[in-house]
């Protein structure tokens, strides 16, 4: 087992992970105040789901004897139109999912972080699919519609 290449990993993860849990957290915060109390609920929710994941990327990076880092979060525009915001989650998204599949095929021999970060692939990919959804339900009913269901 490449134990620094999977802690290298799993911070990465942790990093990037931070730093999109807390614009999630802005962007529920945002929704909520413009009256999408569904929606901004969705995202605080979902802020919350990922830092219970970077809390285990971050014992797996202790229990392989590295070094918990926290490193700098990029800025990032704040979205206040909610379906230019998924749209933009949505690519994302995407980017993450298959950088997730990559890191993966690297990880068969440290089977615990291999599962870690199976796990996480998997909730990552029914938000990819959340936010495809979402996007073709507003382009079969209109946005305005949409957004009545997320009050």
């Amino acid at each position: 087992m490449d134990k620094k290449k999977s802690i290298e990993t799993l911070q990465y993860f942790a990093t990037g992970l931070t730093e999109g849990a807390l614009v999630h957290k802005l962007q529920g915060q945002i929704f909520k105040s413009q009256g999408f109390t569904k929606l901004g609920q969705k995202y605080i929710d979902h802020f919350n789901e990922e830092m219970n994941w970077v809390e285990k990327f971050n014992e797996r990076i202790i229990d392989l004897g590295g070094e918990v880092k926290f490193e700098g979060a990029k800025s990032r525009a704040i979205i206040t139109n909610p379906v230019e915001y998924i749209k933009a989650d949505l690519d994302i998204q995407k980017a993450g999912v298959d950088l997730l599949y990559k890191c993966i095929e690297q990880l068969p021999c440290d089977p615990t972080t291999f599962d870690i970060l199976k796990n996480y692939l998997a909730d990552e990919e029914e938000d990819l699919y959340w936010s495809q959804g979402a996007l073709e339900m507003i382009e079969c009913i209109g946005a305005q519609n949409w957004l009545v269901t997320q009050l």
